[in-house]
């Protein structure tokens, strides 16, 4: 168990470091471009930017705290920061009616639910 939380958390991180990233160094008109990235035009490059800002937050949370053995109550805590953006990501889908990327948003939903449950519960770092 304590392997496979491992695994999700550094798959996790890597997905939303990568997002972070590009949503950080694109401006908003190129990522307004991108097909798939429509939802951009509802948000202001500032908001954009917050939003990558949380994103490469939340991956360095996910596995960074563990691997320093560093405050690793961090990680759930980072988990459930995954949870909550994609319950707005998936609002904002809902309401676009972009239906495709609902299905994403609830795998990356779930395994954040995954290590959020098995980090707060039965492989927690704090026994």
């Amino acid at each position: 168990m304590n392997l496979a939380l491992w695994i999700v958390a550094a798959l996790l991180a890597f997905v939303f470091l990568l997002a972070g990233v590009v949503k950080l160094a694109v401006p908003r008109e190129k990522l307004l471009a991108v097909r798939g990235a429509g939802w951009v035009e509802n948000y202001s490059a500032a908001a954009v930017k917050l939003i990558g800002v949380l994103e490469v937050l939340a991956a360095v949370g996910l596995v960074l705290p563990a691997v320093l053995d560093l405050a690793p109550v961090l990680v759930p805590l980072a988990a459930v920061g995954v949870i909550l953006l994609m319950v707005g990501a998936m609002i904002v889908h809902l309401r676009r009616r972009e239906n495709a990327h609902l299905v994403a948003n609830a795998v990356y939903l779930a395994l954040a639910g995954f290590v959020a449950w098995g980090r707060f519960g039965p492989e927690s770092f704090l026994g």
